[in-house]
């Protein structure tokens, strides 16, 4: 028995690896794109970060109303004074949007107004392999 467990093993390892490999490059291009992001929309650059941001968030709003609604949500809770990084997690699908390729990262976040808030930013890959963010969440 243990002789056909070794090479299934082995199989499902190489098979898998290729993959891993590729969600665990994805994973730390959307953290870097969502880091960057998340320095405009610290320095209170909005209409910036709408600019920088992915072809779907902007097909889904329109800049005025998006530098209207971050400002609302940002602005009362102050400087940030820490953000921790507590979940990466890769998709290819979420609901409501089109399939493609995802990166939900959650940080743990202190704000001069507000300890221990959540923001979850949401990169996705773009047609031209670039990461950009989608989605922008702070509880």
């Amino acid at each position: 028995m243990k002789r056909f467990l070794l090479p299934i093993f082995l199989m499902l390892s190489i098979v898998g690896g290729p993959a891993k490999a590729q969600e665990t490059q994805a994973i730390a291009s959307a953290k870097a794109a969502a880091s960057a992001w998340l320095a405009v929309v610290d320095s209170g650059r909005y209409a910036q970060s709408w600019d920088q941001g992915a072809t779907l968030f902007q097909a889904g709003v329109a800049k005025d109303e998006w530098q209207s609604a971050v400002a609302n949500a940002r602005s009362p809770l102050g400087a940030v004074k820490s953000r921790t990084l507590s979940s990466a997690t890769f998709a290819r699908t979420l609901p409501g949007t089109p399939e493609g390729e995802y990166v939900v990262i959650q940080f743990e976040t202190d704000f001069a107004n507000k300890a221990a808030a959540l923001e979850t930013v949401t990169p996705m890959r773009e047609k031209d392999g670039s990461w950009k963010v989608s989605g922008y969440f702070v509880k």
